[in-house]
């Protein structure tokens, strides 16, 4: 793929200094409070605000989130407000959109279970049908791209045409696609959904979600339920994530390009049993999924104009025995065997010990910041190992 475009790096400038903190303090201090001193007048564009002078309760607003969202908008190029978790973001989502049906065909098993409880509260039937479906007015097609967890991209702007002729909506998860990678809104999406815990956190010690839309009115609509559906980050959380937005612009587009070196290479490993790639023995693994592996479609979509910045660092390979899929996540020294992704340590995850409806065979791999010839070595040795039955 060719280097970033400059329209679509991240901004370093913006994620160190784009959320006009005051005070002296050059690393804010974790605000443990929960009330505000009242201002001397009555001034209702308190509530919420992204002002640290008019802050009244800390289920409304505190200044760490308030620094947060200012960067968040600016990188996501949209009107970013957090949450406690992704599917915290993911059912305030649907709270606002009101769906009719719900449009949405595999992906992350927890955002199904938020869909799933949600209509659990609901009196109206709300169907849930495939993206292949025909859509309907007061439909919300549920669009996962990059997709969990094979990592492989589907297209944006198909599904925006298709649900956008009937008057209905287009969420993207794009949490394996986070900025510089991709701008869902550039292709049609109606709200941005991450779940940031995984890239925008990047260092696996903080729970998070955000929701991008395109209008202020939109967030406001946003953040008044949260108030109610008290589903904030805490102090803590949006501190931790503040000071891994600092890092964001170094941390992705590594991954990005260690993870596409890395799914190339072990594509080029799926041979016959008796041969061999670069010392991985063949007949061990029988397929990779990558973004940058596929191939340009029927109606000419090819992942590499819609993830102009890079491609994904999240991706699985499936192997050829359940033994080897059971093995593997532990004969590896530098890849954590742990679920969740997007963390800074490589992880490695045998997907069906998170996902019941998982291919057994199937291993997940999360790249992280660790030299790439490390990585490599690493599963090669593992590989070679688990083929011998050590």
């Amino acid at each position: 793929m060719s280097p970033q475009s400059p329209t679509c790096q991240l901004n370093g400038t913006q994620l160190v200094h784009g959320d006009h903190g005051p005070g002296s303090e050059v690393a804010p201090s974790i605000s443990v409070t929960s009330t505000f001193r009242a201002v001397p007048y009555d001034d209702p564009e308190g509530l919420g605000a992204m002002n640290p002078e008019k802050h009244v309760y800390s289920r409304y607003s505190q200044n760490v989130t308030s620094r947060v969202e200012q960067i968040l908008s600016k990188v996501n190029q949209g009107h970013a407000i957090t949450y406690a978790s992704g599917l915290a973001a993911a059912f305030s989502a649907l709270v606002h959109f009101k769906p009719k049906r719900i449009a949405i065909s595999g992906g992350y098993m927890g955002c199904h279970g938020a869909i799933s409880t949600y209509i659990k509260g609901r009196f109206a039937d709300t169907p849930i049908i495939s993206l292949d479906d025909k859509f309907q007015e007061g439909d919300l097609c549920w669009l996962e791209s990059p997709l969990n967890p094979t990592g492989e991209s589907r297209n944006i702007k198909y599904y925006a045409d298709k649900i956008h002729a009937v008057g209905g909506k287009l969420l993207i998860d794009s949490t394996f696609g986070p900025p510089p990678l991709q701008y869902p809104f550039k292709w049609g999406a109606d709200c941005v959904f991450h779940s940031g815990t995984k890239y925008f956190g990047g260092h696996s010690d903080l729970l998070c979600g955000i929701i991008i839309v395109k209008t202020e009115a939109e967030r406001e609509q946003l953040w008044h339920d949260r108030v109610y559906m008290g589903n904030m980050m805490g102090s803590l959380e949006s501190w931790l994530l503040l000071r891994s937005l600092r890092t964001m612009h170094l941390r992705i587009p590594r991954q990005s390009a260690s993870g596409t070196e890395i799914a190339q290479w072990l594509s080029r490993a799926v041979v016959p049993e008796g041969q061999e790639y670069d010392g991985i023995p063949g007949g061990v693994i029988t397929k990779v999924w990558h973004s940058s592996l596929q191939e340009t479609d029927a109606n000419g979509f090819n992942p590499s104009v819609q993830m102009e910045g890079g491609f994904n660092a999240c991706f699985s390979i499936l192997l050829s025995k359940e033994e080897y899929a059971v093995r593997l996540p532990h004969s590896l020294e530098y890849f954590v065997p742990a679920t969740s992704l997007g963390g800074v340590e490589s992880l490695v995850e045998r997907r069906i010990n998170a996902d019941p409806k998982e291919n057994p065979l199937l291993v997940r791999l999360s790249i992280g910041v660790e030299e790439v010839a490390d990585l490599k070595d690493d599963l090669r040795r593992a590989l070679v190992e688990i083929s011998k039955g050590n």
